[in-house]
């Protein structure tokens, strides 16, 4: 029989979800869910078998999406009572320092989730809530938390160490927890397969670009460093935010613009980045815009892409040295603009693209580089579902590391 896990996603209006074979890895069938809470009528989408099925309807809460979406897999398949759910996951953005790995869903587990919203304010809440409701809807079947956090606990701690005062870094839980962990650890681990070298040793860069975006340094399969820190708004230049910038730009909006908190960040998570500096946050868009001629357009690609460059500078220079790039997520997956220009920076040390393979597009996981590459270059689809499935039906076959029990 098959061995499935039901993936949820949970947002402050929306709810993405997937349901993942286990053995093959394959999605079965996947959804979403969009403006919850809201006065405008919500959207819901559901795809099995080929076949697309939406909805429009109000949606109040996340317990009435939760509850059609279940009514879909009965009513479009395939039915959860026949696909052998043995867990649903739910991926949570911060695990602070309680979560090093994935746990139980518990009433315990669920107060920990919404206790550690002070550090992830746009995520954390939906997802306790989430999980919340799926377990009072499927209360036979094991829930999990799966934290993008988990995999850069490992970091060492002269990397995710500010140089902040440390009564105040050790009241407020402040340093750096990396986000995308998910996507980094398991994209980090399909390397050594893919370029025929053990894992043992190896030192991989993993730039994980799309509306989001992030960098990791991993040596041996192990993070030892990210872009990412307190929140998910440091490092890289992304869709709406800005990445790294100087913190007294605060200081500066507040003393002049008079600005608010609540103003600054929506301009700092939503308003800035290739969207302020555009008008829009899609990297396609983008490229038309110069094709266009739009010189705002032209500077944003080029900031956008020597944060990158500035990232992997960094990173080789922290592991004494780099065997491979991987690029994944939207743009580094599919963007080969980005990753031409990238390569090109690299080119004073030995770095050499394969123009027709960056060019090629697929969906499977390939080497792009030359051979004699000083650097390996590669792209891989990342699968931030299969990586949760897996880890939510270990937890639920073997029990957390926490001493949490599931009972029905």
């Amino acid at each position: 029989m098959a061995k499935t896990v039901l993936v949820i996603n949970s947002g402050s209006s929306s709810i993405k979800y997937q349901l993942v074979d286990l053995e093959s890895g394959e999605g079965l069938a996947s959804g979403l869910v969009e403006k919850i809470g809201e006065p405008s009528d919500g959207h819901y989408k559901h795809e099995f078998n080929g076949e697309k099925h939406e909805l429009e309807e109000p949606i109040p809460d996340h317990e009435v999406g939760l509850k059609r979406v279940l009514g879909f897999f009965e009513e479009y398949g395939p039915s959860l009572k026949d696909a052998g759910i043995v867990a649903v996951g739910h991926r949570v953005v911060q695990g602070g320092s309680v979560f090093p790995k994935p746990a139980l869903v518990t009433d315990k587990t669920i107060a920990q989730v919404k206790n550690l919203a002070v550090l992830a304010p746009l995520h954390n809440g939906p997802e306790a809530t989430g999980a919340e409701v799926m377990r009072s809807l499927l209360p036979d079947t094991p829930q999990v938390f799966v934290f993008d956090s988990s995999f850069f606990f490992q970091l060492p701690k002269s990397a995710s160490t500010y140089a902040l005062n440390k009564e105040i870094a050790d009241q407020y839980h402040i340093r750096r927890y990396g986000a995308h962990g998910t996507s980094h650890e398991y994209v980090g681990s399909q390397v050594p397969d893919l370029i025929g070298k053990p894992a043992e040793g190896l030192r991989q860069i993993v730039l994980h670009i799309g509306n989001g975006a992030s960098a990791s340094a991993q040596i041996s399969g192990k993070p030892v460093e990210t872009s990412m820190g307190l929140t998910p708004l440091e490092g890289l230049v992304m869709g709406g935010r800005t990445g790294d910038i100087d913190p007294a730009v605060v200081f500066h909006l507040i003393r002049n613009a008079h600005m608010n908190v609540d103003e600054l960040d929506t301009l700092f998570n939503k308003h800035s980045g290739l969207m302020g500096m555009t008008g829009h946050g899609d990297m396609r868009e983008i490229h038309k815009m110069i094709a266009d001629g739009n010189e705002d357009a032209k500077l944003a690609l080029e900031v956008y892409v020597h944060r990158i460059v500035s990232y992997i500078g960094n990173y080789t220079a922290q592991m004494g040295g780099v065997d491979v790039i991987t690029f994944t997520a939207g743009v580094g997956e599919n963007d080969e603009i980005v990753r031409r220009m990238v390569a090109h920076k690299l080119e004073p040390f030995g770095v050499k693209l394969d123009e027709k393979k960056n060019d090629t597009r697929s969906k499977e996981p390939r080497i792009i580089s030359e051979p004699d590459s000083s650097v390996t270059l590669c792209i891989i689809p990342t699968n931030e579902e299969l990586s949760i499935a897996r880890q939510s039906a270990t937890i639920a076959e073997q029990g957390d590391s926490y001493g949490n029990t599931f009972t029905k």
